[in-house]
């Protein structure tokens, strides 16, 4: 965990929900994300002003802004509902520098929170994990420079870049190989005032810890792919954007349980199943 004092922001769900998508925001300052108090969220106002998709549900008894709640009375959701959700291709080290910028897009659909489960279909071939760190837009954003990039980061969360392999052979767009449903899990929270130039990454594939890299190891940093990104297009609060995965990842199956790391950010984990949707009428 990080040694300075984090603030975290939460998207979160009562246990007992008045409609299937209530949800609010809640933040901890605390640094021990373990401790009693790292584990008591004060409400907040949405992080997202004037995203419609990040507004919090309307307050209720006991879930007013202000309002402390433990977090064994909610559960997790991905950190924010995006327009956007961007990976970057190629990015690993030097020889990822060596090539120019280049995203892909991610279904904003395909985005599911902690402990949802990655969902394969029985023709989707082999299908690998990637843990990365993952820029949250704070604000609208067009025209970013290096130097003014971090002002449109709101913070930090885990990203999971599930990624077909044998369909990203045969799909130059990679859009089925990365925006099927289930194939972008992020979460926990947000981390907000991170410092992203050296964090450990790793996969915890079945209990077994895979070799780590680092934040170091990107090709191009944080602030350079919003320059880039927002060089032709605009970006918007509570859009997503994956930055690379450097380390080791192992294929996944149903019955498997996959667990993203990044140092001072925590621990995204998601079991794999077998797709609900191919046992429904269509």
């Amino acid at each position: 965990m990080t040694t300075s004092l984090p603030r975290r922001i939460a998207r979160i769900r009562p246990l007992e929900p008045q409609t299937p998508d209530e949800h609010f925001f809640a933040s901890n300052n605390d640094k021990d994300f373990d401790s009693d108090a790292g584990q008591q969220w004060t409400l907040i106002e949405t992080p997202f002003p004037g995203s419609r998709a990040n507004a919090a549900s309307p307050a209720r008894p006991g879930w007013e802004t202000g309002t402390v709640v433990h977090q064994d009375l909610f559960t997790f959701l991905a950190p924010s509902v995006p327009a956007n959700v961007f990976g970057m291709a190629h990015n690993t080290g030097q020889p990822g520098r060596d090539l120019p910028p280049q995203a892909f897009h991610k279904a904003a659909t395909s985005v599911i929170g902690p402990d949802e489960a990655i969902q394969l279909s029985s023709t989707v071939g082999y299908v690998d994990p990637e843990a990365e760190l993952t820029i949250v837009v704070g604000r609208i954003a067009r025209g970013l420079t290096l130097e003014t990039a971090r002002s449109a980061v709101l913070g930090f969360t885990i990203g999971n870049d599930v990624s077909a392999r044998d369909l990203q052979k045969t799909d130059e767009l990679w859009i089925s190989a990365k925006s099927q449903d289930t194939f972008t899990p992020a979460g926990p929270w947000i981390v907000t005032d991170l410092d992203d130039s050296n964090l450990a990454i790793r996969i915890v594939h079945n209990g077994k810890e895979l070799q780590a890299a680092s934040t170091a190891d990107l090709g191009w940093k944080v602030d350079e792919i919003l320059a880039y990104l927002t060089s032709f297009m605009t970006l918007y609060p509570g859009d997503l954007v994956l930055t690379g995965f450097p380390a080791e990842c192992a294929r996944i199956q149903p019955g498997d349980v996959v667990s993203c790391r990044v140092e001072g950010i925590g621990e995204l984990r998601n079991p794999v199943i077998e797709a609900t949707w191919e046992n429904q009428p269509a």
